[in-house]
């Protein structure tokens, strides 16, 4: 079933003729990144990362270094989500002021590269997910290969195993600002402290974590295999996220959960989202 789907997604590139990919070196980007070039070759196919304050340096480098492995030419680009006008309010939309604003540096690099579409990697499970990035991606007319084809998460995997990358057990991953509870101002200031607070936990060998933000309390997800390492280290990790800002710190026994924080929006929030 996976590889039929591959053949539709090969299919659906194809017919794009060339594309610039949102490249963020996560698994269903690069994934999209390799099969595009590929299917089209790498005069067809430039991979843009945009570089910003909830993205961090660590990400940066790996996915410099994949798009090298994957031999797709590469470009990094300058932007600032805390400047897009009602991200920093942090209410339901963040994320689609987020998209909205990538998609609209990608355009121009489209128009002068020549090509003739941008794709980004939404997946055929996020479609039962709160995503408002999907309606900014709508609006503007950006494709996602990957749900058209009918992919889902654990197919990419499988999927990009066979093709060797190294992103095919790669722990999901989001913008910082996800961790900061809706509601409360995104700085600068939390933003690092959430990238500090999760490298060290991940310098414990713990590989899939959230530091959740409410005001001064860090709510720490880990996978339930996990737990035991963070109570093992339940002094030293307690101390560090204090010394890095937080005043109390907590472990969320019910364990990783994608996009927890959606929890405590109202369903009167989230219902637009369906008309997509």
């Amino acid at each position: 079933m996976a590889e039929e789907k591959y053949g539709k997604l090969q299919k659906i590139l194809r017919d794009m003729e060339s594309v610039v990919v949102a490249f963020s070196g996560g698994v269903d980007s690069t994934f999209l990144l390799r099969a595009a070039i590929d299917t089209l070759g790498e005069k067809n196919v430039l991979a843009v990362t945009a570089d910003s304050e909830t993205y961090p340096s660590s990400e940066l480098q790996e996915a410099k270094a994949l798009a090298e492995h994957i031999g797709a030419p590469h470009l990094v680009i300058e932007t600032s989500e805390l400047a897009i006008p009602g991200y920093t309010e942090n209410d339901q939309n963040r994320c689609y002021f987020c998209k909205s604003s990538l998609f609209d540096h990608l355009i121009p690099v489209l128009e002068k590269q020549g090509f003739q579409n941008i794709v980004y990697g939404v997946i055929t499970d996020d479609m039962n997910e709160f995503r408002p990035g999907m309606k900014a991606a709508k609006e503007k007319g950006i494709r996602g290969p990957l749900q058209e084809a009918g992919l889902f998460k654990e197919e990419i995997r499988v999927l990009s195993r066979e093709l060797g990358l190294p992103t095919w057990d790669k722990p999901s991953f989001a913008c910082l600002s996800s961790r900061i509870a809706y509601g409360e101002t995104i700085t600068k200031e939390k933003l690092t402290k959430v990238e500090k607070a999760e490298a060290y936990l991940k310098s414990l060998s713990i590989r899939q974590v959230r530091v959740r933000t409410h005001g001064e309390t860090a709510r720490i997800e880990v996978e339930p295999g996990d737990m035991p390492l963070v109570l093992q280290y339940h002094t030293a990790i307690d101390k560090r996220l204090k010394q890095f800002g937080y005043k109390y710190v907590s472990l969320d026994l019910a364990g990783y959960k994608s996009g927890s924080m959606n929890k405590s929006l109202k369903k009167e929030e989230t219902e637009w989202l369906k008309s997509i």
